[in-house]
């Protein structure tokens, strides 16, 4: 039951993740509510991890909520969850467009399409800031507006971008230098 699980929510998320990997949050947020395979911080910790590493951020994100679940075979499940409606919806196009691709109908499609990945990329953009740099929860508690922000976080990316900009680095050592910061001040939601 738990692999046609898999299966099934991260096919939504493939199904309607229009725009690439960052695309898929507000979809892995849902699936943190609705199945509690992860909670926020390591939702954030698998962003972290999954764009320091080779491949697509959702593949990445969902080989690793698969296998943290049910193991190996819970990663490919997931895997192919999450790419098994962009298979056949490729499929399904390759064999149409040609015939199709002059249709005004067809590309007032592919336009609409633009706003609606635009908005769903902006959404995880806003979402990773907020984990990132607000304490929600305490504020909630507290009511202090100084709660509110997560102080330590600002300032290190405030010091982090100052010095990109100042020495340039090469982005291995870019990523390397973060993931070492966020070891040591042990930034991440585990």
């Amino acid at each position: 039951m738990i692999f046609l699980q898999l299966f099934y929510e991260f096919f939504k998320a493939g199904l309607f993740a229009i725009g690439g990997g960052l695309a898929t949050l507000p979809f892995l947020y849902d699936i943190s509510n609705s199945t509690g395979w992860f909670t926020h911080g390591q939702l954030a910790d698998m962003i972290a991890i999954s764009e320091s590493t080779p491949g697509a951020i959702g593949i990445n994100m969902a080989t690793y909520v698969g296998y943290t679940t049910a193991g190996l075979p819970g990663a490919v499940v997931a895997t192919l969850g999450l790419v098994a409606p962009s298979i056949i919806i490729i499929i399904i196009i390759a064999r149409f467009l040609g015939a199709f691709s002059e249709n005004k109908l067809v590309k007032g499609a592919f336009y609409g399409l633009r706003p609606a990945s635009v908005g769903l990329i902006a959404a995880a953009g806003f979402s990773v800031f907020k984990l990132a740099l607000l304490q929600v929860d305490l504020f909630k508690v507290t009511g202090a507006v100084a709660d509110l922000f997560n102080w330590k976080a600002i300032v290190l990316a405030v010091l982090i971008y100052i010095a990109m900009k100042k020495f340039n680095p090469h982005p291995v050592f870019a990523i390397a230098a973060s993931a070492v910061v966020g070891v040591v001040f042990r930034f991440g939601g585990v």
